[in-house]
């Protein structure tokens, strides 16, 4: 059985997921009111052009800037999301969306703009930089069904930045029950926050613990110098900040760092 991820990349089997980060959404601490939407729509369509110039085979929309993160958005944020993707959509590559922390945001743009995936933390309860963080897998995926986005792929991060598990559970157990009971497409592994990768021996024991037709993905921390050791491993990346001027988040993607990355990869 192949997975609705996997799916999407016939041509490869461990599939280059590159972010294009949206800049800080209206309402948000960070916004540029001068430059309005139309300026996140400028900002993010040039990164994009960029990244599928670099061979990725996929972009994820994400509102990276939004700092402070909210784990439950206002209807503006799927509203403005949507125009932005729309917008900047790439027509020759699968494109995701994302959005920190409110999987119904995410899942709202998705269906509105076509999109193939979305990433999420659905799974868990989670101490956070926003606090108590309690998920909730039972709805995100009722919610697919009730819009009849059963085709698009939901990425379970089941180690999410910024955050750390309640419980004692490990996160090979929770990787597996969550394909079990929580019907993950694809398990994601991520770092302690963006730009920081994860115990390479966690994200083993987690591909380990998967059944081998659900990809395991390096979430965070992908770095052109270790992409090569790191697809060992994983079945395929998700890679932001490494690619941005200067390696720094907050960045515009720098087209030779991302197609260093690129050309890594495949090496």
């Amino acid at each position: 059985m192949t997975s609705l991820f996997r799916a999407l990349f016939p041509h490869t089997d461990t599939p280059l997921v590159a972010m294009a980060h949206v800049p800080a959404l209206p309402g948000t601490p960070l916004y540029d009111a001068e430059g309005g939407v139309d300026a996140l729509v400028e900002h993010v369509r040039r990164d994009v052009d960029v990244l599928v110039d670099a061979g990725f085979d996929a972009v994820m929309f994400c509102n990276e800037n939004d700092r402070p993160y909210q784990l439950h958005a206002g209807p503006e944020a799927a509203a403005v999301m949507a125009r932005v993707v729309t917008e900047c959509r790439p027509t020759s590559i699968p494109f995701g969306v994302d959005y920190l922390w409110d999987p119904r945001i995410a899942l709202a743009t998705a269906v509105a703009t076509g999109a193939s995936f979305l990433r999420e933390v659905v799974t868990g309860v989670w101490e956070s930089d926003m606090g108590l963080w309690n998920t909730d897998a039972a709805e995100t995926l009722r919610e697919r069904r009730r819009l009849d986005a059963t085709e698009v792929a939901v990425l379970m991060n089941i180690s999410p930045e910024f955050a750390s598990p309640i419980g004692s559970r490990s996160f090979a157990q929770i990787a597996k029950s969550t394909v079990v009971s929580s019907l993950s497409d694809a398990i994601l592994v991520s770092g302690p926050m963006a730009g920081a990768g994860p115990d390479t021996s966690v994200l083993r024991e987690v591909r380990e613990a998967v059944p081998a037709e659900v990809p395991v993905l390096l979430n965070t921390g992908a770095r052109a110098e270790t992409i090569a050791q790191m697809l060992t491993i994983a079945d395929g990346c998700i890679v932001g900040s490494s690619l941005k001027v200067d390696g720094y988040t907050w960045n515009p993607v720098d087209a030779d760092r991302a197609r260093r990355f690129v050309d890594a990869a495949h090496a």
